[in-house]
């Protein structure tokens, strides 16, 4: 049975979060003397001098009206490389927690296990890229706090079967934490639907990749209001800037666009996923969800250093398990795409 209390630390539920200058204020004034600011001005203009919104409340408020959502549900962090950190200083107890992932994947899960000192246990992949259900479940330990499951996966591009992530959730009492970086480009449903069924889910999304904001540095945790009040209690008090608050409003407004944007990676993405296997340097092109594929080439080190003459940069991916003789390859523009394609020709011949 899961119990968020039982599961997250005794340091975090005991402890005071630090309280900003802008929590302590509420209502309307017209002079701020409290922050210790500089009221002259910025150099930037737009009252860049002052401290952000540290709850991010209108940025929430957007938020939750596209993805069906409340505010209260939504935590907003320097990247979802925050959110991923700051569970695991939520739930575990470094030199005596331990997480699950399933590689191959992101290789974030890990180095954050390393950072907090949490020990890592790994149940790989099947050989189709699903997670091998009965495995994971028996691998978990009284004080494995965390698994964490991508889907779509990196650098394999493909969902994990809804039923398999569903049985994890009822089987394991600590959090699942599912990593949806690349959803806006799969025709899977979000798990977002799903939360109020699932107490111990946290979903990750990004504006990094559909929205072409990797630049911003803004990652979305959707999860039941208990566990996105603890992780709002441990955050840094203004970990989003007022600038990115900011470009991320604009870009909701623009909705079609990322529609737009998104059928044309889709597009872009199935073109190669058919023209690719043509050539004689490849071997396969696996099933893809996401905005990238993997490539099972002939000559990985050679194809890729290859494209690097060309001035083509992919990603060898050969080191990790499952992913030998493979190169992770982003869907580009269709001009970027067409000279993927010839240079790899041009190394078949």
């Amino acid at each position: 049975m899961f119990n968020l209390q039982k599961l997250v630390r005794p340091n975090v539920l005991k402890m005071k979060p630090y309280s900003s200058a802008r929590d302590e204020f509420k209502g309307t004034a017209h002079v701020f003397v409290d922050a210790n600011e500089n009221n002259l001005g910025s150099l930037a203009g737009d009252n860049y001098n002052r401290y952000p919104d540290p709850h991010q409340k209108q940025l929430k408020e957007v938020i939750a009206g596209i993805k069906g959502v409340r505010p209260s549900q939504i935590f907003l962090g320097n990247g979802s490389d925050e959110a991923i950190d700051l569970l695991f200083r939520m739930v575990c107890r470094p030199g005596m927690d331990s997480m699950l992932h399933l590689p191959p994947t992101y290789g974030m899960y890990e180095v954050s296990a390393n950072l907090n000192e949490v020990r890592l246990e790994s149940v790989q992949l099947t050989t189709a890229f699903q997670v091998p259900v009965e495995e994971v479940l028996a691998q978990v330990k009284p004080e494995t706090k965390l698994i964490f499951i991508c889907s779509p996966n990196n650098p394999t591009g493909n969902s994990i079967e809804a039923h398999r992530i569903e049985t994890i959730l009822r089987g394991f009492d600590g959090l699942v934490v599912l990593d949806e970086a690349y959803i806006d480009f799969s025709d899977t449903p979000s798990w977002t639907t799903r939360l109020e069924e699932f107490p111990n889910l946290v979903v990750l999304q990004t504006f990094s990749k559909a929205w072409g904001l990797a630049g911003l540095r803004l990652g979305m945790a959707f999860a039941s209001e208990e566990i996105i009040a603890l992780l709002d209690k441990i955050k840094p008090p203004y970990n989003i800037n007022q600038a990115t608050q900011e470009m991320a409003l604009r870009a909701l407004e623009q909705t079609e666009q990322l529609q737009y944007m998104v059928e044309e990676i889709v597009q872009e993405r199935e073109m190669l996923a058919h023209a690719l296997p043509t050539l004689e340097a490849v071997e396969k092109v696996y099933p893809s969800d996401a905005n990238f594929l993997l490539v099972k080439v002939k000559d990985a080190i050679g194809l890729y250093t290859h494209l690097l003459d060309q001035g083509i940069v992919v990603r060898n991916r050969s080191s990790l398990p499952g992913c030998e003789g493979c190169l992770r390859i982003s869907v580009g523009t269709t001009e970027e795409n067409q000279q993927l394609f010839q240079a790899i020709a041009a190394f078949s011949k």
